[in-house]
């Protein structure tokens, strides 16, 4: 059931990720950052495709993904074509990880060590679903800001 939800709950939010970056009615905008704002969309967005990427693609999918994460919060000027596309991708990425999952799977100890302490698969899957959650509003607010 757990598989699921978080099945479910991805692909809302990272089509939700999708609809914000379309929404930026001037690509520039997507890369703006202003004042205290240190982080524009496109970095964000950015950051949660290697993010995610990493933790279910390539550990659970066994895509081949390899992160680049310094270049998730320096490059600049990706077409929003191509940000959409990585999205897309993603979204692949992580409804086959999750199609090949089970219930005892989310019950074992995730094969990283991530917050310097083991934890279950499980817990690590719905933490990067609210780590998804709070930086695409994030993106939300940015692109209403701007």
């Amino acid at each position: 059931m757990l598989i699921e939800t978080l099945k479910s709950l991805f692909n809302r939010d990272l089509n939700k990720l999708k609809v914000e970056i379309e929404l930026y009615q001037n690509e520039s905008q997507i890369w703006a950052i202003d004042k205290s704002i240190s982080n524009s969309a496109g970095n964000l967005c950015l950051h949660l495709i290697g993010n995610i990427n990493t933790y279910i693609g390539a550990e659970i999918g066994k895509t081949g993904y390899v992160r680049d994460r310094p270049l998730e919060f320096s490059s600049k000027d990706i077409p929003k074509a191509e940000l959409i596309t990585k999205i897309n991708n993603t979204i692949l990425a992580v409804n086959n990880a999750f199609n090949s999952l089970t219930e005892k799977d989310l019950e074992a100890i995730y094969p990283q060590i991530v917050f310097e302490k083991e934890m279950t698969t499980g817990f690590f899957l719905v933490h990067l679903s609210t780590h998804l959650a709070y930086h695409l509003g994030q993106i939300n607010y940015h692109r209403r800001l701007i």
